[in-house]
């Protein structure tokens, strides 16, 4: 009988054991999952083969670089010593163990909205599902104030917002979700707000006019999120954002610039259900900050159409497409589906600010290499072939034809980027 009821026991111990291993692996997953979605490693990992969550990236700031630091749990250079306070501290305060302040870059005035099951699950993950790497990320070094990481305490009180992700009564399940995903883990608003002069974001929920109106950061031009009908998402439909947020491909645009790295190592590992619900809460936002227009059966499309096809040397800039554009993106600016994205009525095309377009066409650029998506496709550079005039111009020309009713770019423009990022 003693004996029975001992191998009873041993069976209830291993039954025991072997689940809670199983949901202690199930958390580690968990949080995976949820690093991806938050995009860690873009931040944390150098470029050129830099060791996962190892930091050493360069970021560019108004202030000067901001080094990523190493958030492998290593207990010398990264965060192994860290408790779970410790890192739910940094995360939603951004005050490192110690007492260090972190500058802003590091997007912990969103991640303050994470809600408890999904920081333990994120701590579970960098502590035991990260391999640790013991390495010193290379140290901040900004010049004088900058470098007083006391005063942050002072901006944090200011600008940074705490407390919870709050669910919405008025809203249904799948907005809340997809609210809870762009303010929080995904920390859209970093890019596609703008922000003040202490940088700050203009706001981090809908209840701010400004949020998600677009932002330029180390200059790329992050576009309006809002439901714009110009520069915005106003013309674009649920399914298309997210399967544009899946493979990079969507509604005839492609992910360019800074977009790429974040298709790349964040949203194209996230589930149909969370990209549903960012596209459904993302059009749910009521049109702000409106920029330019797209009215492709306007006498004006026609008229500008013409000339696109036949090169009329009375439109700077048409003969210049024809010569460079038109065999990728068509001569009505169409595209080609899963290649290369249309630039009639592309939101980018229409936005007020021309920092991304004037910086393609000076470097170039590539579309998103997916596990679901098309082939990488690459554009070229043009700074060693057109002058800044015809950059200017035929982006101009770009900007007001087909049925697109944008402000011109300027040969001033072009000037000005150019020397910003020494090209």
């Amino acid at each position: 009988m003693r004996s029975a009821i001992f191998a009873l026991l041993c069976l209830f111990a291993l039954v025991r054991q072997t689940y809670a291993q199983d949901a202690g692996q199930a958390l580690i997953a968990r949080g995976g999952y949820l690093a991806k979605a938050a995009d860690c490693a873009g931040c944390h990992t150098a470029p050129q083969g830099g060791a996962p969550f190892a930091g050493g990236l360069g970021m560019a700031s108004p202030f000067g670089t901001i080094v990523s630091s190493n958030i492998t749990p290593d207990k010398q250079y990264g965060i192994g010593d860290y408790s779970y306070d410790d890192f739910a501290r940094t995360l939603r305060e951004g005050v490192a163990r110690g007492g260090k302040h972190l500058y802003p870059a590091m997007p912990y005035p969103s991640f303050s909205k994470i809600n408890d099951d999904d920081m333990h699950a994120l701590y579970a993950y960098f502590m035991h599902g990260v391999e640790p790497v013991a390495r010193a990320a290379p140290p901040t070094k900004l010049p004088f104030p900058f470098n007083q990481r006391w005063a942050l305490a002072f901006w944090n009180f200011a600008f940074a917002p705490n407390g919870l992700y709050v669910v919405r009564a008025d809203r249904d399940a799948q907005w809340n979700r997809g609210a809870y995903l762009v303010q929080s883990l995904g920390h859209c608003g970093a890019c596609h707000t703008p922000r003040g002069p202490a940088y700050q974001e203009r706001g981090y929920t809908e209840s701010s006019r400004q949020y998600l109106t677009g932002g330029t950061n180390d200059h790329w031009f992050a576009p309006n999120l809002t439901g714009d009908t110009g520069a915005g998402l106003g013309r674009m439909h649920e399914d298309e954002i997210a399967t544009f947020l899946k493979s990079g491909h969507g509604g005839g645009l492609v992910a360019f610039g800074s977009m790429v790295q974040v298709v790349e190592d964040s949203t194209q590992y996230m589930n149909d259900d969370d990209l549903d619900a960012i596209a459904h809460y993302l059009k749910s936002l009521p049109p702000e900050k409106p920029s330019g227009t797209y009215e492709p059966r306007s006498l004006a499309a026609r008229q500008t159409t013409a000339a696109a096809r036949t090169g009329n040397i009375e439109r700077p800039g048409a003969g210049v497409y024809l010569s460079y554009c038109a065999k990728c993106h068509g001569d009505q600016a169409q595209g080609t589906a899963q290649e290369y994205p249309k630039l009639a009525g592309n939101p980018s095309v229409l936005s007020a600010d021309t920092t991304s377009l004037i910086r393609l066409m000076i470097e170039g650029g590539n579309s998103p290499d997916t596990r679901q998506g098309p082939p990488r496709k690459n554009m070229p550079a043009y700074a060693g072939t057109l002058t800044n005039t015809e950059i200017a111009q035929v982006l101009t020309f770009i900007r007001t034809t087909w049925g697109n009713n944008a402000s011109p770019v300027t040969t001033r423009d072009v000037i000005r980027l150019r020397d910003e990022i020494h090209k």
